[in-house]
């Protein structure tokens, strides 16, 4: 397939991020927690689209809803109920009254800057170093930085991220460290004396590619009152958290509410979803047509039937139980493992959410990742995972995730793997 892709595909893929040596991996076809590549392999899946499908491989639910659907017409351009109902229960869970949609985590972060800006009359925007938020310009900066070229986290460099980025666009974007308020203020505090506020700052309130890195207590209230103080929109990337780890994302699971919230992936139950989410203030640029967020595919019929379908019937309270003992249960697992062998590394995770990070010392921010990570063993780990049934993530900076059909029997499968490979290193 590899030999054949590469005639009309560059690379032999559809996306860079799905390259990977030898080759790449060619599925065939999803059933539950499963998937099945085109030699006849089976694995369990723990990569689940880069963690769109936290519902599982072809739920009854959402393949009746996108059947259903389909019979009644796959495109418009104009509002469906489902639509409505979709916007509706968003608002419900995440507290944020006005609703937009778009069809992917990069369209809906996007969209959101330009909203922050319009808002504000700011060119300038703030991430954290390190983060990933989508493929635009805007965001596309200071994410894949060599250690050494990191710089004083005092005054972090705005580095493009690959070709093509307009060193223009990149200079309007400041990064600063995770886990760090006190480095941020004093970046927002420098930049307004050159009259260059930040319109917004966007962020993972747990960042997850760097594996797993979560908040440090009191760090995201710390942000919430800075940005507040400053008059700067706080937005909250949910593109890879959301529903993948709360009902109301890692806005309720942190109980810190952000001035906007961005959702894709899991929000279309394995169709090309995303969303932005409001306060009234905010979205006031687009109900009064200051800016212009548009899309011909923005709320298609097929995506707003299978997303109401997994509010509704899939991503339920019972669901978030299932996931977070699941997930409990092997985080246990691998650290029972790292412990009996002595391996330098630590398990951490939340929700559908979790991996194993190989290193000496807890990381909190991409510097810790950059020093501390062992490359090696992780790049084994994907491998190793791959050739027992494993289907993970490839590279270093990403996480597994469950899905509601996932059994104790998968979970144990990966840690017995893990076991191997960690008795294999001891040898």
């Amino acid at each position: 397939m590899y030999e054949r892709a590469r005639g009309s595909l560059s690379g032999g893929v559809a996306s860079s991020y799905q390259l990977r040596d030898p080759w790449p991996i060619y599925l065939l076809s999803g059933e539950g927690a499963t998937v099945t590549d085109v030699d006849g392999n089976r694995y369990f899946d723990f990569h689940n689209g880069f963690g769109s499908m936290v519902q599982g491989h072809a739920h009854p639910a959402i393949v009746e809803a996108i059947r259903d659907r389909a019979e009644l017409g796959t495109h418009f351009a104009a509002v469906t109920e489902d639509t409505v109902i979709v916007a509706e229960d968003l608002a419900r869970r995440f507290k944020l009254p006005r609703w937009r949609f778009v069809n992917s985590g990069s369209e809906a972060t996007m969209d959101a800057i330009r909203i922050a800006r319009a808002l504000t009359g700011r060119e300038t925007i703030m991430k954290i170093f390190g983060s990933y938020h989508g493929h635009h310009d805007a965001v596309m900066v200071s994410i894949g930085v060599p250690y050494e070229e990191i710089g004083d986290r005092e005054d972090l460099a705005s580095l493009p991220y690959g070709a093509g980025i307009p060193k223009a666009v990149s200079d309007l974007t400041i990064a600063v460290p995770f886990n760090d308020a006190g480095a941020m203020e004093r970046r927002i505090e420098r930049l307004a004396g050159e009259d260059r506020l930040p319109a917004c700052v966007i962020m993972e309130a747990a960042m997850m590619n760097l594996g797993v890195v979560l908040p440090q207590s009191g760090y995201l209230e710390q942000v919430r009152e800075v940005t507040a103080r400053h008059g700067v929109v706080l937005i909250f990337d949910e593109v890879k958290t959301g529903l993948a780890i709360a009902a109301g994302g890692a806005t309720e699971r942190f109980g810190v509410e952000p001035d906007m919230v961005t959702l894709a992936k899991t929000l279309g139950g394995g169709l090309p979803a995303g969303a932005i989410g409001a306060s009234e203030r905010v979205m006031s640029v687009v109900e009064d047509g200051s800016v212009y967020q548009v899309g011909t595919y923005n709320g298609n019929p097929l995506t707003m039937a299978a997303a109401r379908a997994s509010l509704e019937q899939v991503l339920t309270p019972e669901a978030y139980r299932h996931l977070d003992a699941l997930n409990d249960r092997i985080l246990a697992g691998c650290e029972a493992v790292i412990e009996r062998h002595r391996l330098p590394g630590y398990a951490v995770g939340i929700g559908s959410k979790g991996c194993v990070t190989f290193s000496p010392t807890p990381i909190v921010d991409y510097e810790t990742f950059k020093a501390s990570q062992d490359v090696a063993v992780t790049e084994l780990a994907w491998l190793w995972n791959m050739n027992r049934g494993i289907y993970m993530t490839p590279g270093r900076e990403e996480e597994w995730t469950l899905s509601v059909m996932h059994t104790e029997e998968a979970v144990d499968a990966y840690v017995q793997a893990f076991e191997e490979m960690a008795a294999a290193l001891s040898e």
